[in-house]
């Protein structure tokens, strides 16, 4: 068989590859069909960038884990207002932007394996689970792109003390591409092994991508909770919930597309 050189355009801005086979990535978005809760869901922190949805189900969480530090830090003054203590990490700021008696700060970054700038997600929870006495966690996430391999390489140990994850997932629009998919979506996968999506909102800072019909979001903040708190209570069936905010308030909101909770 005779071999035939792909001559692309330079300067090269993007590189071609395989489309995801539209059955098996609408059967992911089914699969990440948010689940309608019996409490309904409360809004910690501001109504913009930096707040984020949980399920009104917080008793007994006693650690807040926050991977990602924000222009602002109400989000997690809130959580420790409640009583979490509350750990953030980030090597780009000298600290968070509010202050609470139950802060504390590593200047690192989380990641999958430990480096100058960098502590692995397992060693960091390790760590602190020593400050922790009993309880449930609750993980905030918003670290670039970097969340695929630190949610991967995460114990299920450790997987399994959140009983909320709220997680921003960047460059979504990869799971139209075989090989983003490919790890994209074990990444869902091995959350949803233990845990429920009951909450999606679009990041409009950022556009979406359509493809077979639908639209992917390129940036999505997505809210999980532990399957052994959901009940058997159906799906969300309209979205956006009436407490989400524009990430950009000088910006309209992001529609999120119907197929991520609809039954299509």
């Amino acid at each position: 068989m005779k071999s035939v050189a792909l001559k692309l355009p330079k300067p090269l801005t993007f590189y071609p590859t395989k489309i995801t086979n539209e059955k098996r990535l609408r059967q992911l978005i089914q699969d990440l069909r948010p689940r309608r809760l019996e409490a309904d869901l409360i809004r910690l922190g501001p109504a913009t960038d930096g707040g984020y949805m949980v399920p009104n189900d917080l008793n007994g969480i006693t650690a807040c884990f926050s991977p990602g530090v924000d222009v602002n830090s109400k989000f997690e003054k809130a959580c420790a207002e409640l009583g979490m203590n509350v750990f953030m990490a980030d090597a780009s700021v000298s600290g968070p932007a509010e202050s609470h008696d139950l802060f504390h700060f590593d200047k690192k970054f989380i990641g999958s394996f430990s480096s100058d700038e960098f502590i692995a997600i397992n060693e960091w929870l390790e760590e602190k689970a020593k400050q922790v006495v009993g309880g449930d966690w609750l993980l905030q996430m918003d670290i670039e792109g970097f969340e695929y391999e630190t949610i991967y390489s995460m114990s299920e140990e450790f997987q399994k003390r959140f009983r909320i994850m709220v997680i921003e997932f960047h460059r979504l629009e990869s799971l139209f591409s075989e090989l983003g998919f490919g790890f994209i979506e074990r990444v869902f996968r091995k959350i949803l092994s233990t845990h429920q999506c009951v909450h999606i909102h679009p990041n409009n800072i950022a556009d979406s991508t359509k493809c077979y019909g639908f639209e992917i979001p390129w940036f999505a903040e997505f809210t999980f909770l532990r399957k052994d708190f959901v009940t058997e209570n159906g799906w969300v069936s309209d979205l956006p919930h009436r407490l989400d905010c524009p990430c950009d308030p000088s910006r309209a909101d992001l529609a999120l597309d119907s197929v991520w909770f609809k039954n299509e």
